[in-house]
């Protein structure tokens, strides 16, 4: 069992910056592949970034250039700086850990944290 704990969320001027952080419990961290979704009000959870074990990156186009996900597998840590904040940069934002249990693909969810950006 993974428990995440997000953190860094709040209220913001457009342009601004924030840095989220998500917290794991366990000892396997450095396996998991982690990331970051986020769900506006009235819409989908939608992907903002993820980070494999190895370090490989992947970003949602619409916010490539502008935030940045790393990890720390010795602090088991992962977090999502966010520069150049957009007012539609509004939503919940989740951390996520990817394994596998029974042989199928699985995610823990953290609790969220919500970011507001305004204009």
């Amino acid at each position: 069992q993974v428990q995440l704990v997000e953190s860094g969320g709040g209220l913001v001027q457009a342009g601004g910056s924030l840095r989220l952080s998500c917290a794991a419990s366990g000892n396997v961290f450095s396996t998991y592949s982690m990331g970051w979704y986020r769900q506006a009000p009235e819409k989908q959870r939608a992907l903002v970034a993820t980070i494999a074990n190895g370090g490989g990156t992947n970003y949602a186009d619409s916010v490539k250039g502008r935030f940045t996900i790393s990890r720390d597998n010795a602090k088991n840590t992962v977090s999502l700086q966010m520069n150049s904040l957009k007012p539609e940069d509004t939503a919940v934002y989740y951390c996520t850990a990817g394994t596998v249990r029974g042989g199928q693909p699985y995610n823990y969810w953290g609790q969220g944290t919500q970011v507001t950006v305004s204009s």
